[in-house]
Formats: structure tokens, sequence, C-alpha cells
């Protein structure tokens, strides 16, 4: 029986303390459903349920012997490179939705790296690029744009003496080098010291300013998004003690899964068949059917995307036009309840901006070597090797006399 002294609400500062992580963490729990908040009577502060609170510490309790997290997601690791709030990713404490507004991708990596010594991003920081690299880069041209990045990059450690520096401004530089290898393979093109933003916007539209900003701000956007699929494969890659280079392939052979990179494909083709026919129709159909929507929902943003609405509210601005942007995606939320996430904003930018089908995940790809590099740096720093455990379902060993 509950204590009538125990109480019913937390501040944040109490809700924290008792689950021993930082407010951050706290808000990402509240995002995920995990504890309940309510704002305060006339304060635009929020109080958090207490009961919510300690359950999900007793929940929390036995992670390490089971792996599992307090959402049954698997496994937990500290970072600080990331974590996720109501309000949108935190990049080492700064908002990404606020970068957004006017950083470059290279400003997000080195704040994700932590990189406070040489600049990763020096003009002369290229990668080596051998002739058995160049080699395969040919012969793979007209090959999907993952794919060319790890066929190219899976020589790049063996080419760069100094792939293996363990020093704090060697792994950084490093890192940089891989961004701009994995962009070049993926644009088809070769490494530049040029911001990312510009390389990607001039390959794909030449002297167009909208398009450069608007790139720049997806970029950043996507950086990062704490231990997803790719970036968890990429954290165990790193544990064995893989080089930065061979840490992306994994995080780039994650990404191909259709159920984590195949997102952005399957809402291009949906924000095809919205432009082109009876958007209500075709929503009413699919509703009506049960048919999921692609690019809309999220296990983690239930009120909205914020990096989406950003992007969508980034394309109105530019002129983009409402009916995709805006008109669209409202009745979808309106006939389904389910928001547009960051994969539906891509897709209308990329169409807005009249490219084919299939730029979202090489732009996603582009974007998240960033945040790849900086789990990968945490985790080589850390050394720990990754080895959760599984929780054994199988036949009991047969008996014998």
């Amino acid at each position: 029986m509950k204590s009538i002294s125990e109480p019913l609400y937390l501040t944040a500062g109490e809700a924290a303390r008792e689950l021993s992580v930082s407010p951050a963490t706290l808000y990402a729990y509240v995002s995920r459903g995990l504890v309940r908040s309510e704002p305060l009577p006339d304060s635009r502060q929020k109080r958090y349920r207490a009961e919510d609170v300690r359950a999900l510490k007793n929940r929390r309790a036995p992670f390490a012997a089971s792996g599992r997290g307090p959402d049954g997601e698997m496994p937990v690791l500290d970072s600080a490179v990331s974590t996720i709030t109501e309000a949108g990713p935190l990049y080492r404490g700064v908002h990404a939705v606020a970068l957004a507004r006017d950083a470059t991708l290279e400003q997000v990596a080195t704040l994700l790296w932590d990189a406070n010594g040489a600049d990763p991003f020096a003009p002369g920081n290229l990668p080596v690029m051998s002739d058995a690299m160049r080699a395969v880069a040919g012969a793979t041209a007209a090959q999907p744009p993952l794919v060319r990045a790890i066929a190219v990059t899976a020589l790049a450690g063996n080419a760069d003496p100094k792939a293996l520096n363990r020093s704090a401004d060697g792994r950084a530089g490093v890192a940089g080098r891989v961004m701009r290898l994995v962009a070049a393979s993926i644009l088809g093109t070769e490494p530049a010291a040029q911001p990312l933003h510009r390389q990607v916007a001039e390959a794909w539209k030449p002297g167009d300013a909208t398009a450069r900003n608007l790139v720049r701000r997806a970029l950043v956007l996507l950086a990062d998004h704490e231990l997803n699929a790719s970036t968890y494969t990429l954290r165990c890659a790193a544990s064995t003690g893989l080089n930065l280079y061979d840490q992306a392939i994994a995080g780039l052979v994650a990404l191909k899964g259709p159920r984590h990179g195949g997102a952005g494909p399957l809402a291009a083709r949906l924000v095809a068949e919205l432009a082109a026919g009876d958007a209500a129709r075709l929503i009413a159909d699919k509703v009506a059917t049960g048919e999921r929507i692609p690019g809309f929902g999220h296990v983690i943003y239930r009120q909205g995307d914020p990096r989406a609405a950003d992007l969508l509210a980034a394309l109105v601005a530019a002129g983009a036009g409402q009916r995709l942007a805006v008109e669209v995606p409202a009745a979808i939320t309106e006939a389904t309840g389910l928001h547009p996430n960051i994969d539906f904003a891509v897709a209308v930018m990329v169409h807005a901006l009249g490219l084919p089908a299939g730029h979202e995940i090489a732009l996603f790809a582009i974007a998240r070597t960033a945040g790849w590099m900086a789990h990968g740096i945490e985790q080589m720093h850390g050394g720990a090797l990754i080895r959760p455990r599984a929780r054994y379902t199988g036949p009991a060993p047969a008996r014998t006399e």
C-alpha cells in the first residue's frame, strides 16, 4: 500500500536524481512514454508522476544482467554524444534544431567529436586515394551510392598510414577524412575540402543557393540520433578495435537494411504518389485498407518529429509550397493521428528540388557519418568490448540417467 507521505509528483530535478540520470535523459524517457509529465498550473515548468519514476527505477536495476533497456530496447550504453528529447536530438547538450538554423555539418561534427584541438576539416586533411581505391571507384560508378561508398572505404584504412592514430587530434583527423571520403564516394566526385553541403548541392543542383541552404539544414538535422540500428552496429564494430574507416562500413551496411535506411525511399514513393494524384483520395484509400503510411509516426516522437517540423517549415519559407509541406501532412495526421517524421520531410525536400528518388538515403548516409564517427571515437576511448548476453529460450538439455 502506498504511503500517504509519498508524493504523487516530482520536480524534474527530483525525478532525475531519483533515476540517477541527467535532465536530458529524463526528457527522453518522457518522450518515449515511460514517465508521464504534466504542466504545472500557471507555470511553464512540468511535474512528473512519482509512481512512473519509481517503476522505471526498479526496471532499470537489472540492466547490466539482462542487457535490456527500460522500454525493451537492447542494449543500454552510456554516451555523452547525444540524446533524444521532446524537442528533438541534443548534440552534446545543444539542440539539433537550433544548430540547423545556420551551422554546417562540419561544425556539428566537430561538436559531436568534442574536437577542441587541430581542425579535423582543415583544407589539407583529405583522404588518401590509392590506385586500388580509384580503380574500385571506377568499377562501381554505376552501382547505388551506398555500394560505392562501402567498396571504396573498404580499402581506405590500409591506404591511410594514420588510420590507427590513437591521439584525440589524430582520431578526429581520421574522422574528417572518413566523412570526406564517404561523401565523395556517394556523390561520385573527388574528395574535396569544400563544405559538404556545398559539395552535395553542387553535385545535385549546381548553382542553386536555395538547395544549398536546404541541404545544409537537412544534413545537420540528420547528423546523429543516439543509438539507432546503424549506430549500435558501428559501436559493436568499434569495440573490437577496428579503425574508423572500417567502422563506417559497418554503419553503411546496417543503413542499407530496408527497415532502417529503406524508410527514405518508401517515403519518397509516397510523396511522388501524393504529388501526382488526388491526395485526399489516396490518403482515404490507404487509411481504409489499413495500409501503413511511410514517413509518418515515430517510436519516440509521439507528438511529432521536431526535425521534420523544422525542415518542412524551411521548405515553405523557401517557396516550396504549402501543399506537400503543410496541407498533405496535416490531412494524414488528421486521418491517422500520426505526425510526419524526418523521412517524410527529406522526401518532400528531394521532390521539391526535382531530384530522383534515392537521394534520400544518400543524404542520410553523408550526414550520419558525422554521428557514426562520434560514437566510434567514444567507443574506442572507453575501450570496452560490447558483449551483451542473450536470454536463452531454447529447449532444456536432455536429462541423463
